[in-house]
């Protein structure tokens, strides 16, 4: 089987990203600066890559994302619930600092990246999280052998897909970044993922040539 080429992106900024709020499930609108981002991500693919399908979370930060890569390539999006950030149950709404003085026994769970802590209120553990999240990457790329398909989710997801490519367990120090809208390339074969570069974000040098000429 040819390998599947991937192009794994974050979604554009929000309001609650720049609050330090957690999203997880809730569904969150782009900002400007996010509308802004998903513009100049798609201008940038459009001229580097041939792209032959665009799947997205559900959640409209994602999808409104993609739909501008989409249309910038004359395809539509397909949308798919595997691809949703971690569910957070009670830390959903909350900023970073509410969550350490709220719920302070679960914030230590949280920092520590407990494998299969549960959020309060219904939340997802990274165990679930990661079991979601390659089960629905591993599907799609087998459907797209020797193909290149761009995915478009979140934070969480994206930590777990560069997690699973090199071989690290849920519990490693991130040393990676999960920068809104940056490029994140993978290849996937039976035998797993592998990475190829992570955090191209060349295409938002552009973005803030155009913010300095307002």
């Amino acid at each position: 089987m040819e390998p599947t080429r991937i192009s794994a992106i974050r979604h554009g900024e929000t309001a609650w990203n720049v609050d330090t709020r957690l999203q997880g499930h809730l569904d969150i609108p782009l900002n400007e600066v996010g509308l802004r981002q998903a513009q100049h991500l798609a201008q940038a693919l459009v001229q580097r890559e041939v792209i032959d399908a665009v799947y997205a979370s559900d959640l409209s930060r994602a999808h409104t994302t993609a739909q501008a890569i989409a249309k910038s390539i004359g395809k539509t999006v397909t949308v798919h619930a595997g691809l949703r950030e971690r569910h957070f149950g009670a830390f959903q709404g909350r900023t970073f600092s509410q969550i350490e003085t709220e719920l302070p026994e679960h914030a230590w769970h949280w920092r520590k990246r407990t494998p299969d802590w549960v959020p309060p209120g219904g939340g997802e553990s990274l165990t679930v999280l990661r079991e979601r999240v390659i089960q629905t990457v591993e599907a799609l790329a087998a459907a797209h052998a020797g193909q290149h398909m761009v995915l478009v989710a979140h934070g969480g997801v994206l930590d777990i897909l560069y997690r699973a490519a090199a071989r690290l367990d849920l519990q490693a120090p991130r040393t990676w970044a999960l920068t809104n809208t940056a490029v994140n390339r993978l290849l996937w074969t039976p035998q797993g993922l592998s990475l190829v570069g992570w955090g191209d974000t060349s295409h938002l040098d552009d973005l803030a040539e155009d913010e300095s000429s307002l």
